[in-house]
């Protein structure tokens, strides 16, 4: 989906300054910065426009010199104080409320918001996720266990925090709205908590390469460095606000996130490390509820993951969708089913597996214990003509493809959470005759040579240093059934 304009904020006491720097109404991503200290740039010279201070009851000084010094005013509160901070920012004259909302508040939001957009037409209203994760790439397993999760010894392969667990649930949860999220840096106690220029740019392309909206939590002292006019916090800002600017580039594009994996939950879990899995897998994934399997269009669905308990009208959605040469894997799955009628294949202790029509339904005795595992699985069930993207030598790479609107594949984009460049492979599912590849380091467009074979297309990206986007264009009918008969 487009990005288009908005401010957000979170944090107690604090400030976010919103990296907004487009004349254009629409964006890929939109970043907010976190200020906490007394004294603050000029916008012209820091290039933000919108400030969200945190609700207490009053007005900090620092709020009446940020408008003075060019920035709209946004407050952000709980859902207790949203009410009252209206009250108030109609009389000043603030921009908007920003709603700082945990993941277990939000089923009361919807109404809350309903009554409040009514109240104060004049006010823009927007829930912030406080509850993201450091993206990164660390060496250890987390597997759940009873609900708790446990972390392993040191993995052979690089294990990835992301975030896209967190926005396909906002976007779930919150039809219409870009998700807007925030993290809490890992405080490290051997080192001092000073942050690098890779550290705050990973962050932001990260949110910007899941088309999400970023507050990014700034070093103090780098706060006063540049409000004194440090040369080298300066060089650094510079660096961060260039992966700022390339996500806020306007974009006319009407895209939505591209996924044929749906995994239906009972609720919303953003620490859910089955779906992490799914990311680092580069398996792109839609999140669903129970109810949404009664009525969703499920076409373009190759596999449904089911970790929810599934009723009586689910199961005979799930069977219909095996009619069709899907499949369908429920997890813990314990009762009766409409497919028992046929006959199971065991596959192993806790998995059998049932043919439906030309699909089949697989079920598990036991909920998911060791996610990577389980990823590969799915991974392997998709098989390589269902497979809509496929990485070579991207270990540190998570790719995310995005669509014009039921239509097909636009644009991929790509996050390397290593510190240093790799040439990754790419397989996509389409006939694309033209691939161009964009980088905040680098000016819009290189071409990449693509190759097509029997329907997918391959092209290689040389260096992928942090993060990059890929336009695919001149796409062409698949005529490899065809020229196979």
């Amino acid at each position: 989906m487009t990005r288009c304009w908005r401010t957000n904020g979170a944090g107690c006491n604090t400030i976010v300054l919103s990296v907004f720097l487009l004349l254009s109404t629409c964006a890929w991503s939109s970043v907010f910065v976190r200020w906490t200290t007394s004294a603050l740039p000029p916008a012209r010279e820091f290039g933000l426009n919108d400030i969200v201070v945190s609700w207490n009851g009053g007005v900090p000084p620092l709020l009446a010199l940020a408008r003075e010094r060019g920035y709209r005013v946004y407050v952000d509160g709980s859902l207790q104080q949203a009410t009252a901070a209206a009250e108030k920012g109609e009389t000043d004259g603030w921009s908007g409320i920003v709603l700082n909302v945990r993941q277990a508040q939000r089923a009361e939001i919807e109404s809350t918001l309903a009554s409040l957009r009514s109240a104060h037409p004049k006010l823009r209203f927007l829930v912030l996720n406080p509850d993201g994760k450091q993206p990164e790439m660390r060496g250890s397993l987390v597997i759940k266990r009873d609900s708790v999760l446990e972390v392993s010894s040191p993995t052979a392969q690089p294990w990835i925090d992301t975030n896209l667990a967190l926005v396909r649930i906002e976007e779930r949860s919150h039809h219409g709205q870009i998700p807007l999220y925030s993290f809490s840096w890992n405080v490290e106690e051997s080192r001092p908590q000073q942050r690098s220029a890779t550290d705050y740019t990973l962050a932001i392309a990260e949110s910007g390469a899941f088309h999400a909206d970023l507050i990014l939590d700034m070093d103090e002292r780098l706060q006063k460095a540049l409000t004194q006019h440090d040369p080298e916090a300066w060089k650094l800002w510079n660096e961060v606000r260039r992966y700022a600017n390339f996500y806020s580039q306007p974009t006319q594009q009407k895209l939505e996130a591209a996924a044929n994996v749906a995994v239906v939950v009972d609720a919303f879990d953003t620490s859910d490390e089955v779906m992490n899995l799914f990311a680092r897998h580069n398996i792109p994934f839609s999140v669903l509820l129970p109810a949404d399997l009664k009525g969703a269009d499920l076409e373009g669905f190759d596999i449904i993951v089911v970790l929810a308990k599934a009723d009586s009208a689910t199961c005979e959605r799930l069977a219909n969708f095996a009619t069709h040469g899907k499949t369908a894997v429920l997890v813990d799955a314990h009762g009766s089913y409409p497919w028992h009628k046929q006959d199971a294949v065991r596959l192993n202790e806790h998995a059998v597996s049932y043919a439906i029509g030309s699909g089949n339904v697989l079920e598990l005795s036991e909920p998911v214990t060791d996610p990577e595992t389980f990823a590969q699985d799915i991974r392997r069930l998709m098989g390589k003509q269902n497979a809509l993207l496929s990485l070579w030598n991207g270990l540190t790479t998570i790719a995310v493809p995005y669509r014009e609107r039921g239509g097909t594949l636009k644009v991929i984009e790509f996050i390397n959470y290593a510190e240093e460049p790799v040439r990754v492979q790419v397989r996509v599912k389409g006939s694309f005759s033209s691939v161009r590849y964009e980088t905040p380091e680098s000016a819009c467009c290189k071409s990449l040579a693509p190759e097509i074979h029997d329907g997918f297309t391959e092209f290689v990206i040389p260096d992928l240093l942090i993060t990059g986007r890929v336009h695919l264009e001149g796409s062409q009918p698949d005529t490899s059934q065809a020229d196979r008969k």
